[in-house]
């Protein structure tokens, strides 16, 4: 049998790429084609993983930030002998298969990130390299390196113009992530063409500035070079490392190789056979002789690697049995023994000592209960600690060598904050949290939706929640962002009214492993509501009744945050036939059955006015369209905030008029 040669099993990878684009007719055939060489020497000789068992802990976790170019990722985990069959390639971009456009987390084994939003992709694999190096500090002994992983990734010129790229390289060299190496697919083409019209920055010397190693002018098809570049950056482990590999987009295709039409857009019948000829392959679609899957599954290296990991750890557990506990622990995302004890037991406490005080400094309070029980709670500010108080007395920074560090200053930055943030989540062993204004959310948005939608338990931090800031004005007052975060699918959002409340948030944030949660907390103090044991309970289901009515009542009042203070007002004004109704998060509040909703909103009672300082049509599913939304259909102002509450229509007496208009 003949010894495939690397053309051919790089081939192998362009060759199904062509095929199921073609198949599909659509997807992204290009960049496949030109980063083939580059993925099958990485694959083949130097990435440690295990197809057949994709979760193993240790493992090196590989990124395709250009994620567009999904197949060359299918194929590498195809023909490494993952649980992705030849059948699921012929379906790539099908309804319910498991080659979607993009990479899935949640829907292809060995995926570890969801990618095709460029530049995200490399934000997270910052956050795994950060998960690796803290892992690392906090647990390895000499002798035992039992954290000992890399974090690779893939991007191309799309991930480098993004801005989040830039946001998250500087990072990674403040921080020194030596175990993180991004290959650059410089091939100079993107969707509008060649890119010397709006992408000359000089890449290298960008990366050198923040702190990067730098390997320049690697020919991206020749494997001794590719070779030769990756056995540098194996001799060393204080920088992150940037591989600049010159690289062809189509490579082999006759006419399209070097061009914008085969970025994305299937080379077309006769293109993809004249390719097949250009490269000396003379295999039909999607057949691969089986020399070349034996070359690529030579070995089983990767059951090796993971039984000699197994070996090492189990001796590292009967020397540290404490620490090889604490980290099997983190890694199944397992919760300490207790923790659910001692939240009920510092909730309780709040509750009777019933301190009025701003949410935002309610979550600090929350954090330092909450912190000291979890050794995985990592995270901070977007350069706002002092504002959105993420700081606490055990807060140690990432940026240093020490081994319970913890605390991650991201200078201003939210867009990557939130996507390494991601990372950190997705790579285990970690609960993170970032933290900025709520208006800066929208800096954020798209990695918070990235969060819902791979079910990140990430934590992400919001203060100064509406126009009760003040005087910064309507460029720092968030109006339409509450409702925003609400309508990402999967994502959680608390907006609590009280410190009790606030430390429920947090706990039901940290609990909540199959997704994120966005907790929103004010600027101002706010006064302590009474409750019944019971009504402690009732908060974690999102919405219940704060106050009730004698009898059924006659008009329900529902609000959040600041304004449950204001209903309560109100409901003294209008008597006993008043319930109101507190709902610091309307996604819980939607997951409880029928009969808990219908309790707390009965559908007898149409009267019904919802109070938020937001924009009022998200409340009209609560409402209906003959209730009333007390809320903030324009922008803000710039006044202190005893001027702006009744110059916007938060009083008394105009929800006490709302009230009174209601039939």
């Amino acid at each position: 049998m003949t010894t495939p040669s690397r053309r051919d099993l790089a081939n192998a990878i362009r060759f199904l790429a062509v095929d199921a684009v073609e198949a599909a007719k659509s997807g992204h055939p290009g960049m496949p084609m030109g980063m083939a060489d580059i993925a099958e020497v990485l694959w083949n000789d130097y990435l440690s993983h295990n197809p057949n068992n994709p979760k193993w802990f240790n493992r090196d976790r590989f990124v395709l930030s250009n994620g567009h170019g999904s197949m060359l990722q299918y194929a590498l985990l195809h023909l490494s002998g993952y649980e992705l069959s030849l059948d699921d390639l012929k379906h790539f971009r099908q309804l319910e298969s498991k080659t979607p456009g993009h990479p899935e987390n949640f829907m292809t084994p060995g995926v570890e990130t969801t990618t095709g939003p460029l530049g995200q992709g490399f934000a997270n694999a910052v956050g795994f390299a950060l998960a690796e190096k803290l892992l690392a500090q906090r647990f390895n002994r000499p002798e035992y390196a039992v954290v000992d992983h890399r974090t690779w990734v893939f991007m191309g010129d799309g991930c480098l113009m993004e801005g989040i790229s830039h946001e998250a390289a500087s990072l990674a060299g403040t921080w020194g992530l030596g175990k993180l190496v991004a290959f650059w697919d410089d091939n100079k083409i993107s969707i509008d063409g060649n890119t010397d019209g709006w992408f000359t920055d000089d890449t290298p010397a960008r990366f050198e500035a923040y702190g990067w190693r730098v390997i320049r002018n690697v020919d991206g098809h020749d494997p001794v070079e590719i070779k030769t570049a990756i056995d540098t950056v194996l001799k060393y482990d204080d920088k992150p490392t940037l591989i600049c590999t010159r690289t062809t987009i189509g490579f082999g295709a006759p006419t399209k190789a070097g061009k914008e039409s085969s970025h994305g857009s299937p080379l077309g019948k006769d293109e993809a056979a004249a390719t097949r000829a250009a490269l000396g392959w003379p295999h039909a679609p999607f057949e691969i002789p089986q020399e070349i899957r034996d070359g690529w599954r030579a070995g089983n290296a990767g059951l090796v690697r993971e039984d000699q990991w197994n070996t090492l750890f189990d001796a590292y557990a009967a020397q540290h049995p404490q620490l090889a506990e604490e980290l099997t622990r983190r890694s199944r995302a397992e919760l300490p023994d207790g923790f659910a004890a001692e939240a009920d037991a510092y909730i309780a406490k709040l509750q009777a000592d019933g301190p009025a005080v701003a949410s935002r400094k309610a979550s600090q309070m929350a954090i330092e209960a909450f912190a000291p029980l979890l050794p995985e709670l990592v995270g901070g500010s977007a350069d706002l600690a002092h504002s959105n108080l993420t700081l606490w007395t055990g807060s140690k920074s990432v940026a240093t060598d020490d081994p319970n560090a913890n605390y991650i200053y991201f200078g201003v930055r939210e867009f990557a904050m939130t996507a390494i943030s991601n990372g950190l989540a997705l790579h285990g062993g970690f609960i993170p949290y970032d933290a900025t204004f709520l208006i800066f959310s929208d800096y954020a948005r798209n990695a918070v939706r990235m969060s819902a939608l791979m079910g990140a338990h990430a934590i992400h931090v919001y203060t100064h929640d509406s126009i009760g800031l003040g005087e910064d004005g309507p460029t720092h007052q968030p109006i339409e962002q509450l409702a925003s975060l609400r309508y990402i699918p999967h994502n959680d959002v608390w907006r609590p009214c009280d410190a009790v409340e606030s430390a429920v948030a947090w706990r039901m944030a940290i609990e909540r492993k199959v997704g994120p949660s966005c907790l929103v907390f004010s600027r101002q103090t706010l006064a302590h509501q009474s409750r019944t044991d019971a009504q402690v309970r009732d908060i974690a289901r999102g919405g219940y009744v704060l106050k009730d009515s004698v009898g059924a009542p006659a008009v329900i009042l529902i609000a959040t945050g600041s304004e449950v203070g204001l209903a309560m007002q109100v409901a003294e004004r209008l008597g006993d036939s008043v319930r109101v109704i507190s709902m610091p998060c309307t996604d819980a509040f939607d997951r409880q059955s029928r009969e808990y909703r219908e309790a707390v909103l009965p559908d007898a009672c149409r009267k019904r006015i919802a109070i938020e300082a937001g924009v009022t049509d998200f409340w009209r599913k609560y409402v209906g369209l003959d209730g009333a939304v007390v809320g903030i259909d324009s922008f803000g102002a710039s006044a202190p905030i005893e001027a702006l509450m009744p110059h916007f229509g938060f009083t008394v007496d105009k929800v006490v008029a709302a009230a009174q208009g209601l039939r």
